[in-house]
């Protein structure tokens, strides 16, 4: 799982303070995960929104990398700083995007490796990519881009050809492949969970649709 494990996510703290460094390093091997399912018109601006989140948050961290040492950090000091404009604003709302574009990614690839499948169509990912949407995006979208998330899952790769993909065009037993993605979740989800349990703590996430 070449793309995958590329660039390791450090292990969550027991303090579930995340460093902001090298969380931004490693996630930032991640954007390409959407060339793989195809459909540019509609995962190319995923993939692009992303990257954007990923660069305004590495601005913020590099205007001080001492005061903005942890996401948690980063979230403290713009609260501070941006007072009634907060939460939706700076890095903190990149954050909040980037986070759920995260999500998505880690529902489907845990809905994979769970063995979730259409039992008429096991090569396919349309039910993987409909879960993923549905709890990581879809309530924050409008009428017109769950229409076009719901339609593109038509055009998604099959399985066997989104594994390698994931091992940049590698033939990989399938067993090995569920097997890193496994790695990759194992490390990734509780990183991601200490995310969204500091939004919820601090009352930072947003409802309104993009």
């Amino acid at each position: 799982m070449a793309l995958l494990l590329e660039h390791e996510f450090k292990p969550l703290p027991a303090d579930k303070q995340i460093e902001t460094l090298p969380f931004l390093e490693a996630v930032a091997h991640l954007p390409p995960f959407f060339d793989c399912l195809g459909t540019p018109i509609v995962y190319s601006p995923v993939k692009a929104d992303l990257t954007g989140n990923i660069k305004k948050i590495r601005a913020v961290y590099d205007s001080n990398p001492a005061k903005f040492k942890t996401l948690q950090n980063i979230l403290e000091v713009e609260k501070e700083l941006h007072g009634s404009a907060w939460p939706k604003t700076g890095a903190t709302l990149a954050l909040m995007w980037l986070k759920r574009g995260l999500k998505f990614i880690l529902v489907l690839l845990q809905s994979i490796s769970d063995g979730e499948r259409d039992e008429e169509h096991p090569n396919l990912i349309r039910v993987n990519a409909l879960k993923a949407y549905e709890i990581a995006l879809k309530k924050y979208h409008g009428w017109m881009l769950q229409k076009l998330f719901t339609g593109s899952v038509y055009a998604l790769p099959y399985k066997s050809d989104l594994l390698k993909a994931l091992e940049k065009g590698k033939e990989v037993k399938e067993e090995e492949s569920i097997e890193k993605i496994h790695q990759f979740l194992a490390r990734v989800t509780p990183i991601l969970d200490a995310i969204y349990e500091m939004y919820t703590k601090m009352n930072a996430e947003l409802s309104y649709k993009a």
